[in-house]
């Protein structure tokens, strides 16, 4: 049974990483997919073609999720196209660490504005066509630094509590309508960037993790599955960490 099939999803920041395996999985599932990314380059056209070669209709947008009026016009050209949103993954995000005594205002805003403020853009867009609906399922991919804070990284663990904040008020203000809202925040999970640290630094990081390795993209995806599917139909308002037990 397809978990998906006959829904549209959009995806943000999906033309690699965890955000691409959210949409594979997805579509594996029987969704059609909208996915943004700043630019539809090499690796966004690569996405696209793999997820029509597993059945789904897609749909590849360049967009900036950190602009309010981008965001809106992205969701509007997924209702032109699809005629429906079901999915909403709010995945684009960005890093800029660094000490408290050396970041600089630029570094803050920026990922406030990348990560944050593009859940809110976005929320913003799909909220009327979710309730016109009386359904639809908002994913926060936020991270285990959102909830535990995490030195080094004051900006962006800001950014993803507030993600976090954020997906409990429409909950909480959507809910009655029916319309969902969870968060996913992924632990130590291994992708390209976690890769450049090198062996050494992510042996210490999986001794930390009582699985004793770093997570894949497609066990976040799997999470996120779930929580777009009906089998979620009573689940909103929640933060389900996919760690391997290492915020217990």
């Amino acid at each position: 049974m397809e978990l998906l099939k006959g829904k549209v999803a959009l995806v943000t920041g999906a033309a690699r990483g965890i955000g691409k395996q959210i949409a594979l999985k997805f579509a594996e599932e029987g969704a059609d997919i909208a996915f943004t990314d700043l630019v539809i380059d090499e690796l966004g056209e690569q996405t696209k073609k793999e997820l029509e070669e597993k059945g789904a209709r897609v749909l590849a947008i360049a967009s900036n999720a950190a602009d309010f009026q981008q965001a809106h016009d992205a969701v509007q050209q997924v209702v032109d196209t699809f005629g429906h949103l079901d999915i909403l993954v709010n995945n684009a995000g960005i890093t800029k660490d660094g000490l408290m005594l050396r970041m600089n205002e630029a570094q803050w805003d920026a990922v406030l504005t990348v990560n944050l403020k593009s859940a809110f853009n976005f929320i913003h867009a799909v909220s009327p066509v979710m309730l016109r609906q009386r359904g639809g399922s908002i994913i926060n991919i936020s991270s285990i630094v959102g909830v535990h804070g995490n030195a080094g990284q004051c900006n962006y663990s800001a950014s993803k509590a507030g993600m976090i904040g954020l997906a409990k008020s429409i909950a909480a203000e959507l809910g009655p309508k029916g319309v969902r809202a969870n968060v996913v925040a992924p632990g130590f999970i291994l992708t390209d960037m976690t890769e450049k640290l090198g062996p050494e630094v992510i042996k210490q990081w999986e001794a930390k993790i009582p699985m004793r390795r770093g997570g894949s993209p497609a066990e976040v995806a799997k999470v996120c599955t779930f929580l777009a599917s009906d089998l979620a139909s009573y689940v909103s308002g929640q933060v389900i960490l996919v760690d391997g037990g290492m915020g217990m």
